[in-house]
């Protein structure tokens, strides 16, 4: 379903497309499409997206999934405001905006997400229990880590819910940015994701 912002099939959007503000993350171009290829999106599913910052896997995975839902979880209204100005910058109509803290906003939902993307949170871990109550059979989940504790977190609660065909992947990566008169490779921080599969 592209946009007139982004007229092409494939994901990838770069990241001077999307509004940012200050002190709000955004999920660079390279990582992203990583974490959605281990989402492994159908052009119906039904995505969770918890601590879903500018909102940058929101938009690229509902152009994904047409016929699909996305729902963004966040907690600080500024935030929310700015996924839902990236939203309507890429014509979206499959998105839900939710503000709340997770994991108790996960809670009240009654729908049965086939996906589930947890960017890094401090509360990784009973996120994660939520979250796995709420996917379906045979779905995905994904979740980031920036630290060392986190990867553990992640680590550990995929083993206590038992997630299947765990793959973890640590990614670094550089850009080409110019420097003076010179053109220099500067990294992006590194991160790890870790997905698998729900199977009772």
């Amino acid at each position: 379903m592209p946009s007139t912002l982004w007229p092409y099939v494939t994901p990838g959007i770069p990241d001077r497309l999307f509004e940012r503000s200050p002190g709000i993350p955004i999920t660079q171009r390279e990582i992203r499409l990583m974490i959605l290829s281990q989402l492994q999106l159908r052009a119906d599913s039904r995505l969770w997206d918890i601590g879903a910052g500018t909102g940058t896997i929101v938009v690229e995975s509902a152009l994904l999934c047409p016929a699909g839902r996305v729902v963004a979880f966040e907690r600080d209204p500024d935030v929310v405001a700015l996924i839902e100005t990236n939203c309507s910058r890429f014509e979206l109509e499959n998105v839900e905006v939710i503000e709340g803290n997770a994991p108790d906003c996960l809670q009240e939902r009654s729908d049965q997400p086939t996906r589930i993307c947890v960017e890094s949170s401090r509360a990784i871990g009973s996120i994660l229990d939520a979250a796995w109550e709420h996917l379906a059979e045979s779905g995905r989940i994904v979740a980031t880590a920036n630290n060392l504790e986190a990867l553990y977190t992640i680590s550990e609660g995929f083993a206590r819910l038992q997630v299947r065909h765990v793959d973890v992947v640590q990614a670094s990566i550089n850009r080409l940015e110019r420097r003076g008169t010179h053109q220099a490779l500067a990294a992006i921080d590194p991160i790890f994701i870790i997905s698998g599969t729900k199977l009772n």
